[in-house]
């Protein structure tokens, strides 16, 4: 009879069991954590490992020096060892790494260092230093100069915002809106992203684009922008005066990329695009101060010889203090609330009869209850003229100190808006402020809603039964209107 064969008891889960071969790497001993790793495939790499004479513990213990586990996050990595170590009060934790480690440890027969790409652990956040620089959340509380310090920056943003536009994500285009504007406000240049820590406006994405810009001069992103066929090609067509992004779209879709395509369709076109198209060279020009004036000099003998006591008010980038733009906007009004009823078709007749129009498309006013109820109207209640006017230029121009001959007149894009007396003070902010306000009080005004406990009902007009519950009309007239500043709002009065 043989003699009975000595059963192996398991062992205990508090003691490690080791391979019988010598261990080559005293100080290593591994476990292999077999979550998502699976018993068959940890089975095979333990015999790997024992067979190149690294010491593999086939259960957790106060001797392990390294944990390898697959497919885990460094959080769970973390859950995963406190749930280890309570069963282990007062023992040291071992280093919880990545399979790559366990890899190329394999391959180079021997235990490679431990680098930071292999740690599973959860980094603490670091703590950047604040921006030294107040800055306020509303871009109507932040004074911004004509020339700043981080040009290259915010026209980075800029390019991505208007990129944006042309897929027709209003949010995104906003948010680089607004953190390009915070750029320029800032009192000097952006060398390290810490010095936007705790601005308003900055989050992850446009972070990282400075980021970038800052460490290597350039922003792939942005310039892949640049260059992509189809943001150019859009830029193109939406410089075209009546084609919008929809319409500029589907021209692209349909496969045309140059104006003289376009030239070439001209049954593709409104009356209004074949205006732009025919006149798009001096369009796309930039308009400067001394054109603004002169237009509205020819703007105001118009409105005078129709209307004596009415007033024209240059507004737009001009009265935001700017050098030049793509277009002049006038707002003309009568201190008699009622007079300027009829006053714009009876204004371009007079441009008309001086061979000043070239082209202008009529919009009725809109200001009774019914639209301003509407809160999804987005085209300014005003009656209002968009033009392309003839602007007459001197014979000779000095270039360079000497003097050239020049064409006898030039096409500029004007905009003529009437507006009641009583709502003057507010659409006079409208058209005075810039992209990023006209986002902050337009698409739902959420930010002055929060603020203020109003709404605005149009991109561009202030409804007077909701912002009479903040302003009062002496005071915005008073307060606003004798200033290029927009009103700080710590200055309003408060609210009922």
């Amino acid at each position: 009879m043989l003699p009975k064969r000595r059963r192996v008891r398991a062992e205990s889960p508090r003691r490690a069991v080791a391979s019988s071969a010598p261990a080559r790497f005293p100080g290593v001993s591994i476990y292999l954590a077999e979550p998502r790793m699976g018993r068959s495939r940890r089975a095979f790499l333990t015999s790997l490992a024992r067979s190149k004479g690294f010491r593999i513990l086939d259960t957790y213990s106060s001797e392990v020096t390294h944990v390898v586990m697959e497919q885990t996050s460094a959080k769970e990595a973390i859950c995963w060892q406190k749930d280890m170590g309570a069963h282990l009060p007062g023992c040291p934790q071992p280093i919880l790494l990545d399979i790559s480690w366990f890899t190329e440890s394999m391959a180079a027969g021997q235990p490679v260092p431990e680098e930071v790409r292999h740690r599973l652990e959860v980094a603490e956040p670091k703590k950047e230093p604040q921006s030294s620089v107040t800055m306020p959340t509303y871009a109507c509380q932040r004074p911004t100069a004509l020339t700043h310090h981080n040009v290259i920056l915010s026209e980075a943003l800029e390019t991505l915002a208007e990129a944006a536009g042309f897929e027709g994500n209003e949010g995104r285009l906003l948010s680089f809106y607004r953190a390009a504007s915070v750029l320029k406000s800032l009192p000097c240049p952006v060398t390290s992203l810490s010095q936007l820590q705790g601005l308003p406006h900055f989050g992850e994405h446009s972070s990282r684009v400075i980021q970038e810009l800052l460490e290597h001069g350039a922003c792939e992103e942005v310039e892949r922008v640049r260059c992509s066929e189809r943001h150019q090609t859009m830029k193109l067509f939406t410089q075209i005066f009546g084609v919008g992004v929809k319409t500029a779209n589907r021209w692209y879709q349909e496969g045309l990329r140059t104006l003289d395509e376009l030239r070439e369709q001209p049954q593709r076109l409104t009356q209004q695009q074949k205006a732009g198209l025919q006149y798009y060279q001096d369009l796309s020009t930039p308009v400067g101060r001394a054109d603004a004036e002169a237009l509205q000099q020819l703007v105001e003998a118009a409105v005078r010889q129709t209307l004596p006591g009415a007033t024209v008010t240059l507004t737009g980038g001009f009265r935001r203090g700017k050098s030049q733009g793509h277009d002049v906007d006038f707002l003309i009004t009568h201190p008699e609330e009622g007079q300027e009823v009829g006053l714009l078709p009876k204004v371009m007749r007079h441009l008309q009869s001086q061979g000043l129009v070239l082209y202008h498309q009529h919009h009725r006013s809109h200001l009774d209850s019914t639209h301003l109820l509407r809160q999804n109207y987005t085209m300014d209640a005003f009656e209002r003229s968009f033009c392309i006017l003839c602007l007459p230029q001197p014979p000779h121009a000095a270039l360079g100190g000497t003097l050239h001959p020049c064409p006898t007149w030039k096409a500029v894009r004007v905009d003529l808006v009437v507006t009641p007396n009583s709502q003057f003070p507010f659409a006079l902010l409208g058209w005075t402020g810039s992209q990023v306000s006209h986002g902050a009080w337009g698409w739902g005004g959420s930010a002055l809603r929060r603020a203020m406990g109003c709404l605005i009902l149009s991109r561009r007009h202030f409804s007077m039964q909701l912002l009479r519950k903040t302003f009062s009309d002496s005071w915005a007239s008073s307060t606003f209107l004798q200033s290029r500043e927009m009103p700080d709002p710590a200055c309003w009065p408060p609210h009922p």
